[in-house]
């Protein structure tokens, strides 16, 4: 394989995006974008980004967020164990290394929610390590330069192809080089049908003169979802919306959510779930379907919204006041058809 780092960089420095963690690219900054960039695209991180970071500018904040606090900064974004890690690996960081997160690769690797990937991004930008960061990004412009069909999701390819990566890179510039690198895969080689007469490497790609570009990367068929029923209740009292935590472990782990139980009921069995709960409700109004795709399964949600007098409830559930449901309770996207903008 020719060498690619230098027209790849010249290309990068000609048409990199201006992103607020490029612009003081320091290791905290990259660990939080790099996080928040693993599910999300980069314009609808960046204003979660600006906001995270000025409520929590260093290890040391982040490390000491009240759990909800941290959730309702996050809320948006999903796949909420991130932030749960993030905060275990802050507090390490504090613990063990000073409130900096540590110049060494394996130190970085250890910490809660820290792969290869992430380790390798703030190792070689932050620090200037000569350490890989392949993505999904850098996997697909592996493929079509080297012509690859092999399956990308297996680990003997990422580990063939993390080589290939790390032998093309640029020991004294390996930052800006995985940079580009992902920038490449995110602006150019995209999935689908690539952008190649914009690429300053389609004189070198060996997919694309092979006319298999489009083709590549091979992956395997997804497996299908399991779909799960879930049944709301939208229940409203004077003191508020009625919410219950979610379990400490698990799928969104210690988020709030309206009284929900993962199973069809109908009016008849959720009214009896509630009063089970001290809740006497009155069931008034079917909600609208909806659904929401986690990675293993898809929640179909239904339900009934209702009202009640406000009581004591059991330990987990709480009558929210529009004010705290908006600053105070962090509630899951999943929900976002029954309470978002309440």
């Amino acid at each position: 394989m020719q060498p690619i780092a230098a027209p790849l960089l010249q290309w990068f420095n000609a048409n990199k995006r201006l992103l607020p963690f490029r612009q003081e690219p320091s290791a905290y900054h990259i660990w939080v974008s790099e996080i928040m960039l693993q599910q999300t695209r980069v314009a609808a991180a960046i204003p979660y980004y600006e906001r995270f970071i000025a409520a929590l500018p260093d290890p040391a904040a982040l490390a000491a967020c009240e759990p909800d606090a941290l959730r309702k900064l996050w809320q948006g974004l999903g796949y909420y164990n991130r932030v749960n890690n993030m905060q275990k690996a802050a507090r390490i960081v504090c613990e063990q290394y000073g409130g900096e997160l540590p110049a060494d690769y394996d130190a970085l690797r250890s910490l809660p929610g820290i792969g290869d990937y992430t380790a390798g991004a703030i190792a070689s930008i932050a620090f200037g390590i000569p350490a890989p960061a392949v993505d999904g990004n850098v996997l697909r412009v592996f493929a079509r330069l080297c012509n690859d069909d092999a399956d990308v999701m297996t680990p003997a390819t990422k580990k063939a192809f993390t080589v290939r990566v790390l032998d093309q890179m640029p020991k004294a510039t390996p930052g800006p080089y995985n940079e580009a690198l992902m920038e490449l895969g995110a602006l150019v080689c995209v999935p689908g049908t690539p952008r190649c007469g914009e690429c300053p490497l389609v004189g070198l790609c060996q997919g694309y003169a092979a006319g298999r570009a489009a083709e590549l990367p091979v992956k395997p068929a997804p497996k299908a979802k399991a779909r799960v029923p879930v049944t709301v209740a939208l229940i409203e009292s004077e003191a508020g919306l009625l919410l219950q935590r979610r379990p400490a472990r698990g799928l969104l782990a210690g988020l709030w959510q309206p009284a929900a139980w993962e199973k069809s009921l109908t009016r008849e069995e959720l009214t009896a779930a509630l009063a089970n709960l001290g809740v006497q409700a009155a069931l008034d109004e079917p909600l609208s379907p909806a659904k929401h795709v986690f990675t293993h399964k898809i929640w179909e949600l239904g339900g009934w919204r209702g009202t009640a007098p406000s009581c004591p409830l059991p330990d987990g559930y709480v009558w929210a006041a529009p004010a705290q449901l908006a600053e105070v309770y962090p509630v899951p996207n999943a929900f976002g058809a029954y309470v978002k903008g309440r």
